[in-house]
């Protein structure tokens, strides 16, 4: 796969709500045959602001080009951490949100239809709040994860990823977006056409935004862990390209 000359980037894998760094497994076992370097930190899911700086800390330790990739709100994150980052070649979006300035979470999410997983969420305030932290948490009810966020994984996994899930700070959910990176970087987009979380409208309407590259994939918003050999032709694509 690697020409004579040219590097390949590091691939660095950007996970979203509900979930965790484990949710890329099958992602980067597929890289890791193809000889990539990956990295899959664990996104804190505290504040699109404070997760974009932990993020791009890391960046600014990786001596090499990077495709960014990122899951769900792991879009949003990736979006706002790869704006001054300069080793960063290119950015996946796998079922995510790519928010432009100004804008949050929310607003795509009321944009459009609402998916299934908005009468299936439930906020949790925090009993104790650390100085500068969030008061409250979202997760998806355990009796409605396995339908609303993985329907095309096999029964054990959905109870695993339910029972694991972790919650997304509430204020996470309303953070605005600086200038996006897409605007001057190519970009790719996995749309989930059955994703019952993030309108697959609203995926569409986002990769045509950011003129990105479009992958169309017949999975669920897990779509990282039922169609990883698709997510990874995509993310081959764009370090290809990238290098």
């Amino acid at each position: 796969m690697h020409g004579p000359g040219s590097a390949p980037p590091t691939i660095v894998l950007v996970h979203g709500a509900f979930t965790d760094a484990s949710s890329w497994a099958e992602v980067i076992g597929l890289l890791h045959a193809d000889g990539l370097t990956v990295r899959a930190p664990a996104n804190p899911l505290r504040g699109l602001a404070q997760d974009a700086a932990y993020l791009r800390s890391m960046l600014r330790d990786i001596d090499a080009p990077v495709v960014l990739v990122g899951h769900d709100y792991g879009g949003a994150v990736i979006t706002q951490a790869a704006a001054d980052a300069d080793n960063v070649v290119a950015l996946c979006y796998v079922a995510a949100f790519g928010l432009d300035a100004g804008e949050c979470v929310l607003d795509i999410l009321n944009r459009f239809a609402p998916a299934p997983a908005a009468d299936a969420t439930r906020t949790v305030a925090l009993p104790t709040r650390f100085p500068g932290g969030p008061d409250s948490e979202l997760y998806i009810r355990a009796e409605l994860f396995p339908d609303v966020y993985a329907a095309d994984l096999s029964p054990a996994v959905k109870e695993l990823l339910s029972v694991a899930q972790r919650p997304i700070a509430c204020g996470a959910l309303t953070g605005r977006a600086g200038p996006p990176a897409w605007a001057s970087m190519p970009s790719w987009y996995a749309i989930a056409t059955a994703d019952r979380i993030l309108n697959p409208t609203a995926q569409r309407f986002m990769a045509q935004r950011m003129a990105a590259t479009e992958h169309v994939l017949d999975g669920s918003h897990a779509v990282v862990l039922s169609r990883p050999d698709a997510v990874v032709r995509m993310i081959r694509e764009a370090a290809e390209q990238g290098r």
